[in-house]
């Protein structure tokens, strides 16, 4: 498709002046607005006034200056049906073979402090995703260009071939439409915020960030896309300093091993497998911290995805090195851990320079058939002072320490989840069951496993004990000390357990499930 005429009307210029100076050495005549207009000709570019072409002026400070039929059917015409531009002849109209476009940033100016309505309601560009539609519907004869990122390509195609391929034009129109519906969802949002919390209609808008080997398994194919708006996504500002391409799996562990990492200000080493942790735990240092986490597991350490809270120094990468580790997140390399950690051919070694908070309010979803489930997120956890002691015994300062770290474990442990905890380590994780009494006997099974000393230990838990069994069978094994929300019919049985064997027992008053 060969361009003669080209409808400019940008409010993003960025390399408009080049863009506008190529086309007319190729001999494409320029139709533009308002302040575009301005800019091309104080540039030297020739440019003929849109009211020139429409024979009507711009009015409503500027809302109304492109909706006409002199442009728009200039625009729609199909090249291809005869009738179609015989029409166009009929009303001396003459065809547009590119329209350039980019829109209000309703986006940017809805984003800002203090803003008033009225300011963003005059940000919702009318005529330009209107002009924008029109062009990508009729994509087959009309090149429609959204974004400066394209300007360069488009050129050389037009210098090289002197016209544009079909396959160019399509890309074009594709990458129009997912703007035009990206504008009007960020302006339905907009509006939708006064509806309350959960509004009728729930919209996001996600871009790629990445293709992905494969999926869950090797037969699925799979990509990642982060939801566009928000301030910060699973990898904003992570850089991948050494190993493999990232998959599926590796993303969707990072996330828990994130999740669990940044609920703690000491030094923290979480290691995720399948989703949950299989050792976690906090030390004096870094390196400390992992001998501790590791040992609550070893073998299903194997082959883990590991995420800290520290740069990563010598004795630590040391350790690491041992171990076969598919992901390594950490905010920060020392440059000797980094040469020790990259001897290691297979390990993804990731660096997150991100460090602002994460977005208020944002929503958790979950994805059901034909559909997507809509919540909170779980947020913060829950602090001393609202908790309540349910038994005879109040909890030693040290019971405490390791009852709330079990308990913020335990958010992150799919239930049924029991974690069991001594010295601000994980020493046995139970998850994923259907009953709380198997977690827990996972949950001892594993710390006996590793010949860990449960005397004086505690359990964190993500629900209520709604029989006393599993109390009683922790306690048999050495549990001196559980932290769950409470709420539960059995709650009664299961305190006067702990008063029989001197046991205590914290009342959170809130359930973290994680389906």
């Amino acid at each position: 498709m060969k361009v003669k005429r080209a409808l400019i009307s940008v409010f993003n210029k960025s390399g408009l002046d080049t863009f506008a100076r190529g086309l007319t050495d190729l001999g494409v005549q320029i139709v533009s607005t308002g302040g575009t207009a301005r800019m091309l000709k104080e540039s030297g570019i020739p440019v003929t006034l849109v009211e020139e072409v429409t024979g009507f002026p711009e009015m409503l400070d500027g809302r109304v200056k492109t909706m006409h039929p002199r442009l728009m059917a200039g625009i729609l015409a199909r090249r291809d049906v005869p009738e179609h531009m015989e029409t166009i002849n009929k009303h001396d109209i003459l065809p547009i073979d590119m329209v350039v476009c980019s829109l209000y940033p309703f986006e940017e100016v809805a984003s800002r402090r203090g803003v008033t309505d009225e300011v963003v309601i005059e940000n919702i560009d009318i005529g330009g995703p209107s002009m924008i539609r029109a062009a990508a519907k009729n994509h087959a004869g009309v090149a429609v260009v959204t974004s400066h990122e394209d300007y360069d390509e488009i050129l050389d195609e037009l210098r090289d071939k002197g016209e544009l391929e079909y396959s160019t034009l399509r890309r074009l129109a594709t990458k129009a439409f997912h703007r035009t519906a990206h504008y009007d969802f960020v302006i339905a949002n907009w509006f939708s915020e006064e509806e309350g919390d959960f509004p009728q209609y729930v919209m996001r808008d996600y871009e790629k960030v990445m293709e992905l080997k494969y999926g869950e398994n090797p037969h699925q194919r799979a990509a990642y896309y982060a939801e566009v708006g928000l301030r910060q996504h699973l990898l904003s500002q992570v850089t991948q300093l050494h190993g493999k391409q990232l998959g599926f799996n590796n993303l969707y562990d990072l996330h828990a091993a994130r999740a669990i990492a940044e609920e703690f200000t000491l030094p923290c080493v979480t290691i995720i497998k399948h989703n949950n942790p299989c050792g976690c735990a906090l030390a004096e240092s870094l390196a400390a911290a992992y001998d501790k986490a590791y040992a609550c597991d070893p073998e299903s350490a194997y082959g883990s995805v590991i995420a800290v809270n520290r740069n990563v120094d010598v004795p630590t990468a040391e350790r690491l090195s041992k171990l076969f580790v598919e992901v390594l997140f950490a905010p920060g390399y020392e440059d000797e851990a980094l040469e020790v950690l990259k001897q290691k051919q297979d390990i993804r070694i990731l660096q997150s320079n991100e460090r602002r908070q994460q977005n208020p309010g944002e929503y958790d979803y979950k994805r059901v058939l034909g559909g997507i489930l809509v919540q909170d997120k779980d947020g913060d956890s829950e602090e001393r002072d609202e908790m309540t002691v349910a038994t005879e015994r109040h909890p030693t300062e040290q019971e405490w320490g390791d009852l709330i770290f079990a308990f913020r474990v335990a958010k992150h442990v799919k239930s049924n989840a029991i974690v069991i905890a001594k010295n601000l380590a994980t020493l046995g994780v139970g998850a994923g069951q259907m009953s709380r009494v198997d977690s827990t006997r996972i949950a001892i099974d594993k710390a006996n496993e590793q010949s860990a000393d449960l005397q004086g230990s505690v359990i964190g838990s993500d629900a209520f004990f709604p029989f006393p069994d599993a109390v009683q069978l922790a306690i048999q094994n050495g549990v001196t000390a559980f932290m769950q929300p409470g709420g539960s019919k059995g709650d009664e049985a299961a305190v006067e357990m702990c008063d029989k064997h001197g046991a205590t027992m914290v009342f959170t008053g809130r359930r973290h499930f994680l389906h």
